[in-house]
């Protein structure tokens, strides 16, 4: 079984509104905050696929693709792509849709490395018995 089999009952997905307030100088949605919306998205993926205190130790690869305008609905997409001992790598797509559009485009992606942290803040390892029997 692969890892997108085994976590996938942890897809994670989240519709936002683009409001004005979201806006950077150029009148598309802020890079900052899209960020912020993928980290929140990616954490809860990684969380409901352990059932562990998680954290986002890197992100890497991010690519933004096409800008997000204001009145667009962005939805943040979250997948787990990998699994090691004490970590899982969650790619985080978001798209966007005009409001008053039927068109939906890829705007932004990333890959967030998660890390499973013990009840001191410390990173430990995974603790799912049927993941670590498949990655032995």
């Amino acid at each position: 079984m692969s890892h997108q089999e085994f976590f996938r009952d942890a897809e994670t997905r989240q519709c936002k509104m683009v409001f004005p307030g979201t806006l950077n100088a150029n009148e598309t949605l802020f890079g900052g905050e899209l960020m912020k919306w993928m980290d929140e998205v990616a954490f809860i993926c990684a969380t409901r696929a352990t059932r562990q205190k998680m954290f986002t130790a890197k992100v890497e690869n991010v690519e933004f693709i096409c800008p997000v305008q204001e009145n667009s609905i962005a939805e943040v997409v979250a997948n787990v792509k990998n699994a090691g001992g004490v970590k899982l790598e969650v790619e985080v797509e978001i798209f966007s849709e005009p409001l008053y559009s039927n068109e939906k485009a890829l705007s932004a992606r990333a890959l967030f490395v998660m890390t499973a942290l013990n009840e001191k803040n410390k990173v430990t390892r995974l603790t799912i018995p049927e993941l670590l029997h498949s990655i032995k």
